[in-house]
């Protein structure tokens, strides 16, 4: 019972009921259209010819037996469609009344008006009559007027179009069941593809069929390819996060073991070494505490949604160098454009600086230099350049400095860090809707350029 209802309530199935509703209340209102429109002219030809009859009668003056007889030879009037009743009151005998061939037997029962259609009569046994009176001189000329060769047309035209809506209602069903089913089968096999994807033990490299028609399911699969690029992407980096951070916290927890180990062992009879051994575990302990710091930080970009308000860019920039400049041995230079503000977020922002500032320090000499400026640009955005003399960046290297854990091989194991700082700038800026970029500092060194929207949404 619920398969029956699952089929029911399928696309294809609701798509063949409605169709087939609305094609067959098309179909039906059609031919009550055709049928009224055929009835109407009939009838209009009907109204034709009794006026030109009617108007004949009025144009002839009938005062006896000899003027009726007249007319009557001298009329080309369809006696067997047509019935003429005249009467003279002009004359008090019987003999003013004239009645065309089968009239009095007409007229022996009294025709029933037909409602809401005018002139329009019906005969028990005879028919449908139209009936027209005229006057003229005195006499009345009364017509009835036999509507069975109309009626015998309308009643083709009625059986052609209960055909043409039979054979509609018997063709129709299997048309539009092929129709649905040549739109809604791309659908089905997506379905069918998408459980098979999602069952398979490795769907990453796994992609929908792509079917040439209709657009829309073209569109819906390549979307959804992209799709599944994207999540086996993120889960490439997830996977690779992983691994680089147990390789990062490896190190740290490995140094820590073999200096207490040492400890352990060796403590008692060689005090010197403890010294030197907790210094090594307090080093790397820290390094322990700032990767795991930075991961929570990591962490918390990717899920942060920013409060913005009114910041004093200027003052503030001015202030976060003003506090690192005790604790890196590099001299600052600031440039710094007076009475900045915008709508943003400082946390983020002070974060950004100090990854940027940090990492300026740490590749470059003591005994150098590092520029801030601020500025606005023409597309009034507000642009952080901070500026370094140290050793540069090679151009395979840029492409990857702003990924998680990314260290090139020149610094890896010279320079401590985490290869993390970067990466969470750069998601904050993101976050921001700015951008980070980075190129070559003449003679030497790296600018690092920092592009913050003046509305943050």
């Amino acid at each position: 019972m619920t398969n029956r209802r699952k089929r029911q309530q399928s696309s294809s199935s609701i798509m063949l009921r409605n169709l087939i509703t609305m094609v067959t209340i098309l179909t039906v209102s059609l031919g009550v259209c055709i049928i009224i429109a055929v009835g109407h002219q009939l009838l209009e030809e009907v109204h034709q010819t009794t006026n030109q009859i009617t108007t004949s009668l009025e144009k002839t003056y009938i005062d006896g037996d000899d003027d009726w007889q007249e007319w009557r030879r001298n009329n080309t009037l369809d006696t067997s469609a047509s019935f003429v009743y005249i009467h003279n009151l002009q004359k008090d005998d019987d003999n003013a009344r004239y009645f065309s061939p089968n009239t009095e037997h007409i007229l022996q029962i009294k025709p029933i008006k037909i409602p809401f259609i005018s002139h329009l009569y019906y005969r028990p046994d005879f028919g449908f009559l139209y009936h027209r009176v005229v006057h003229a001189k005195g006499i009345y000329y009364t017509l009835w007027q036999s509507m069975h060769s109309q009626l015998e047309i309308l009643l083709r035209v009625i059986l052609v179009t209960a055909i043409l809506l039979g054979v509609t209602l018997i063709i129709m069903p299997l048309y539009i069941r092929r129709l649905t089913k040549h739109l809604t089968d791309p659908i089905v096999n997506l379905s069918q593809n998408t459980k098979i994807i999602a069952s398979a033990e490795e769907p990453g490299s796994m992609r929908l069929p792509v079917p040439e028609q209709p657009t829309e399911v073209t569109d819906l699969a390549t979307n959804f390819n992209e799709l599944l690029v994207m999540l086996n992407k993120r889960q490439e980096q997830q996977k690779l996060f992983v691994m680089n951070a147990a390789h990062e916290l490896r190190t740290p927890i490995a140094t820590i073991r073999s200096h207490a180990q040492l400890i352990e062992r060796h403590g008692k009879a060689h005090p010197e070494i403890i010294e030197k051994s907790v210094r090594y575990i307090t080093d790397e302990s820290r390094q322990m505490q700032q990767l795991i710091d930075e991961l929570l930080a990591l962490s918390r970009a990717d899920q942060l949604v920013l409060d913005v308000h009114d910041i004093d860019l200027s003052n503030m920039i001015a202030n976060t160098v003003q506090s690192l400049n005790n604790t890196f041995p590099q001299k600052f230079i600031m440039t710094i454009k007076p009475d900045v503000h915008m709508v943003g977020n400082a946390n983020a922002i002070d974060q950004i600086l100090n990854s940027l500032l940090t990492n300026a320090s740490k590749y470059s000499p003591e005994d150098s230099t590092i520029e801030i400026q601020l500025e606005t640009n023409a597309q009034e955005n507000y642009v952080i350049t901070i500026k370094d003399q140290g050793q540069g960046i090679s151009n395979e290297d840029k492409a990857h400095i702003f990924e998680r854990f990314y260290r090139s091989a020149e610094v890896r194991g010279s320079v401590k860090g985490t290869g993390l700082g970067l990466a969470i700038a750069d998601q904050l800026i993101r976050l921001m809707g700015g951008s980070i970029q980075v190129k070559d500092n003449q003679p030497q060194g790296s600018i690092f350029i920092l592009t913050i929207p003046a509305h943050i949404a």
